[in-house]
């Protein structure tokens, strides 16, 4: 079955709507709809300056659901993929008690408690099952907020969404939750080709038990809404059936999947007053609303969401696409709906047999979808950014920015402050990010004169004391439809880089038709003087018990098992990595390339019984090649691991210890790797391949 031709278009407005309906209701998650009303009334709109918040944060419900569909990724777009091998996803990108799930502890925590059969070889799905994990914790709503992505790879497919959606479900949960999530991936999937509410209904209805709670609840809230036209009176209806005091848990499935069956029925097919109704009933409001925005986004497209304008509600604007995923592939970290969007249309494409799309070439700015300005902002200067049809040469859209005087208008590539990224650690959900842009790429556009302007690209760096640097390329004069691209050559002293963008001087405008960066790093991971600032250490993405700095840079702590810090994207393929190595006392210790999770990576090691080893981890280790080596506790060495094509090459001091050959990755970024003990490194440095 081919897809349709609007697919990724439909995929970007359900990861749209996602991010919408998360930003919308985190603020208040867990509030009861009287306090909802004594407090902000109903929610009409974003709240989250009423409650001095943020309103782009860090949330389980987005990074996961962003996050376990790359599993087909990892696993060779293979729609018969297993619980099992998304379990090993799972175990990839989360970082223990740092990334993505809600940290509550066994048995409290649904997630969580499924996180720690993994880890102690429990595969899925006996992971999640009612078997281990009893009744109550296997039928939490996480089977539900995650499941999205795999209806997005599942167009117009029920049969697949379904099969996906329970693999994926089941890794931790069991039970009425898989039934649940089923439900709504069946409806999503059948939203991008039926627009009727109540067909979606119905045909979700036939890939769950007749005699399940999520069966006979939708069947009430049907007869309920048919019988009563007011959702406040309905809502004290389901609340006295299915409430929270019905079930037991944090956060059960049923009462919350109640909640959006209602919403999408009183909603009358309008996002915004769906919006407004599942947000205000209260209970777990950033679930419910991103299942919920996503369903809506996908079945009625881009037009569905912007429809708000007519009633003063722009809902696409304060939002700007941003949205922040950490995770252990920290490139994935600050990231935007666009991008996003491409990833998980590419899956879907691969997955029906299709060539992915690539959207300008693959440039990471592409503003291809109608109104994406992918996180594009004036952040300095009077001037404004809008997403237009026209004025590019590969495509049918480009990003304007209009300018009044002196303008540079960015988006970010890592985390923009110090304040931001330790307002997230104090919430529980850290930003942890790495940049996506390093020193000794080249940063490249292509621009349009839409006035007289000069214009050059720029970017902005943290400097020794966390000071913003800035970095500029050429300028060019663009007069109305002059075309140039531009360069720029990120210099050693940008590190780490956390803003891309271009500077425009002039009144009048430019297109931008895209913007993109390549080539491999020339880059020190660690400034000469480390004892300033904090930027710079927060751009590794820490996977270890502690992370220290007493007297070297790093001081890597892991009590048990392997850990990782890690710092790099996928888009570096053949490089080398070199680090100074200085065991006190460690089962083994080392350093990375190719890095693409936890348990996706290249390593060259030392191991306490005196060997060298070149290692390839795929979820289970494999050494390629092993020698004799020497070296005591105490003693620094400096280690560089060289990859170039399938070939890895592993020195000590400058001396060539083992060779081997593997196809297995083929990208990603570097790492320290220590296993049960503790390490210290000075410097890391990355290269191009001579």
């Amino acid at each position: 079955m081919s897809l349709q031709s609007d697919y990724a278009e439909r995929v970007y407005a359900g990861v749209l709507g996602k991010s919408i309906g998360v930003y919308l209701g985190r603020p208040f998650e867990g509030w009861t709809y009287d306090r909802i009303q004594e407090k902000l009334g109903d929610i009409e709109y974003y709240v989250h300056d009423k409650l001095d918040v943020p309103l782009i944060v860090t949330d389980d419900d987005i990074s996961g659901t962003f996050t376990f569909i790359r599993a087909l990724d990892d696993f060779n777009s293979d729609p018969s993929i297993k619980a099992k091998n998304i379990g090993h996803s799972w175990l990839n990108y989360i970082i223990e008690k740092r990334s993505i799930l809600w940290w509550g502890g066994m048995g409290n925590s649904t997630e969580h408690t499924a996180f720690l059969r993994l880890k102690h070889g429990i595969e899925a799905p006996m992971s999640g099952s009612e078997e281990m994990n009893g009744k109550v914790v296997a039928e939490q709503i996480g089977a539900q907020i995650f499941i999205d992505g795999w209806a997005m790879v599942s167009p117009g497919n029920p049969d697949q969404a379904a099969r996906l959606a329970k693999e994926a479900a089941s890794v931790s949960h069991d039970g009425e939750a898989v039934y649940g999530a089923v439900v709504l991936a069946v409806m999503e999937s059948m939203a991008f080709v039926e627009s009727d509410m109540n067909k979606l209904i119905d045909k979700a209805l036939t890939y769950i038990p007749a005699d399940s709670v999520i069966a006979q609840l939708i069947d009430d809230v049907r007869k309920w809404h048919a019988a009563e036209s007011d959702w406040r009176a309905t809502r004290e209806t389901l609340a006295a059936n299915y409430g929270y005091d019905k079930y037991g848990g944090n956060c059960h499935m049923v009462p919350n999947h109640a909640l959006i069956m209602h919403s999408l029925l009183h909603g009358e097919d309008d996002f915004s007053e769906t919006m407004k109704i599942i947000n205000t009933c209260g209970w777990d409001t950033d679930c419910n609303s991103g299942n919920v925005g996503c369903l809506m986004g996908i079945k009625n497209g881009l037009a569905g969401i912007d429809s708000g304008i007519n009633k003063g509600l722009d809902w696409r604007g304060p939002v700007a696409d941003r949205i922040y995923l950490p995770t252990a592939e920290g490139s994935r970290g600050i990231s935007d709906c666009a991008r996003e969007a491409v990833s998980i249309a590419g899956i879907g494409q691969r997955v029906a047999g299709e060539a992915p799309l690539a959207p300008k070439h693959g440039a990471q700015f592409h503003f291809a979808f109608p109104g994406a300005v992918q996180g594009f902002m004036a952040t300095e200067g009077e001037g404004e950014a809008v997403n237009v049809a026209g004025h590019s040469e590969s495509g049918e859209r480009s990003l304007q920015i209009s300018a009044n005087g002196s303008v540079h208008c960015g988006s970010p590539v890592f985390s923009p402050s110090k304040q931001v990224a330790q307002y997230f650690e104090k919430r529980g959900y850290g930003l942890m990010a790495s940049p996506r842009i390093h020193s000794g790429q080249t940063v490249s556009a292509r621009l349009t004169g839409g006035g007289d302007v000069t214009a050059c690209l720029y970017v902005r760096s943290f400097g020794v004391d966390d000071e913003p640097l800035v970095f500029y390329g050429d300028t060019v004069s663009l007069a109305e439809g002059d075309a140039s691209e531009l360069s720029l050559v990120v210099p050693k002293g940008a590190n780490p880089v956390f803003e891309v963008g271009v500077k425009i001087v002039g009144t009048g405008s430019v297109y931008l038709d895209w913007l993109t960066w390549g080539g491999t790093p020339d880059v020190d991971l660690i400034p000469p003087d480390h004892t300033k600032g904090i930027m710079w250490k927060k751009a590794w993405i820490n996977a270890v018990d502690s992370l220290l700095g007493w007297g070297e840079p790093f001081r890597l702590v892991h009590n048990e098992g392997v850990g990782l810090v890690i710092q790099g994207t996928r888009d570096w393929q053949d490089y080398r990595v070199t680090a100074d190595v200085k065991p006190h006392l460690a089962k083994r210790t080392g350093i990375a390339a190719r890095v693409q999770g936890l348990k996706r990576y290249y390593a060259f090691e030392i191991t306490n019984d005196n060997k060298a080893q070149l290692v390839e981890v795929l979820h289970d280790e494999k050494v390629l090649a092993e020698s004799d080596f020497s070296w005591e506790f105490g003693q620094t060495m400096e280690m560089s691991l060289e990859v170039n094509g399938n070939q890895l090459t592993g020195s000590i001091d400058g001396e060539t210890v083992l060779i081997s050959t593997s196809d297995t990755f083929a990208d990603g970024a570097v790492g320290l790797v220590i296993e049960e003990g503790r390490t210290a490194t000075r410097s890391v440095r990355v290269q191009p391949v001579a």
